[in-house]
């Protein structure tokens, strides 16, 4: 590691940002990791990363991935008491990698530059295995300098780097639309799938023939072996859809654009959120469809 290699702080050691925590050390950067659960900052040390405070750490930070659930944690890590932004340096880079709307991303830059800090609107697809192998699709946005500063990171992390404007909004409004996509294939793979079984057809044998079919979608070729399974243990969990497809409805509404097929599936994982499945995996939004059609999943207990 050069003097030249910049220090890289990951907030958030979930599913996906211990998984580009985790790339970001493999690429040889020196990486601090950061999460309200401690046990997860210390299977991380144990795995060559650093831990730290926000206090002790944040001023040798060239590099401050954020990656929590929503825009609310965003702003609480950035801004909330103690927050890292009052002890980033300054010429700093804040990416930004959750889920938010574009307005909320815009304004999020704004207050970054009046501390001197660079801001990349840079949210995150892939899921926790790619997160994991360093081959995520960032869809960013920033200015050339915000680009330029974090550029070692998003190589350690990502296999796609989409750069689509020189300022915040346009990266966040991507990312709608993608989950506003990924949502929808969702509910609509549980739907065809729990559709077969009232069909006599067994869902192994509905996601074997139709992932091989002009029907399919990534969604349904990679959640459709959970549904097979009946493993439901939460790569991305029913309550992020309910947060995602609200953002896509608010987004929606603010343009007064009509999206009926995404509130459709927000109401389906809004009732298995309601149904107390808010913490499995998204993919069981199958079961309230297998519930109100009185059908039997595999592996699922009446």
């Amino acid at each position: 590691m050069n003097e030249n290699t910049p220090t890289v702080g990951v907030v958030g050691l979930g599913s996906m940002g211990g998984g580009m925590a985790r790339s970001l050390v493999r690429a040889g950067l020196a990486t601090h990791g950061f999460d309200v659960d401690a046990s997860r900052v210390a299977e991380f040390c144990n795995e060559g990363g650093q831990g730290g405070v926000f206090q002790e750490v944040g001023p040798s930070l060239d590099i401050a991935a954020i990656v929590v659930v929503n825009a609310q944690q965003t702003e609480t890590v950035l801004f909330g008491e103690d927050g890292l932004a009052s002890v980033l340096r300054k010429g700093a880079v804040v990416m930004s990698c959750a889920t938010v709307s574009p307005d909320f991303a815009r304004a999020m830059e704004t207050r970054c530059a009046v501390l001197g800090l660079q801001y990349l609107d840079a949210p995150i697809s892939g899921g926790s295995v790619k997160a994991g192998q360093g081959a995520l699709s960032i869809m960013a946005s920033g200015s050339n300098a915000a680009f330029e500063a974090a550029q070692p990171a998003l190589d350690a992390m990502a296999e796609n780097v989409f750069r689509l404007g020189d300022a915040a909004g346009p990266g966040s409004a991507l990312k709608v639309i993608n989950q506003m996509l990924a949502g929808v294939h969702i509910a609509a793979a549980a739907e065809a799938i729990t559709f077969g079984i009232s069909q006599g057809v067994d869902v192994q044998t509905t996601v074997d023939v139709i992932s091989k079919c002009a029907g399919s979608s990534w969604m349904f070729e990679n959640r459709g072996p959970h549904i097979a399974e009946g493993d439901y243990t939460p790569h991305s969990a029913v309550d992020i859809f309910v947060k995602d497809l609200g953002i896509v409805s608010d987004v929606a509404r603010a343009a007064k654009f009509s999206a009926p097929l995404s509130a459709t599936a927000l109401q389906q994982f809004i009732a298995a959120s309601g149904a107390g499945l808010g913490r499995e995996d998204d993919s069981a939004v199958a079961k309230v469809y297998a519930r109100n059609a009185g059908l039997k999943l595999p592996n699922v207990e009446d």
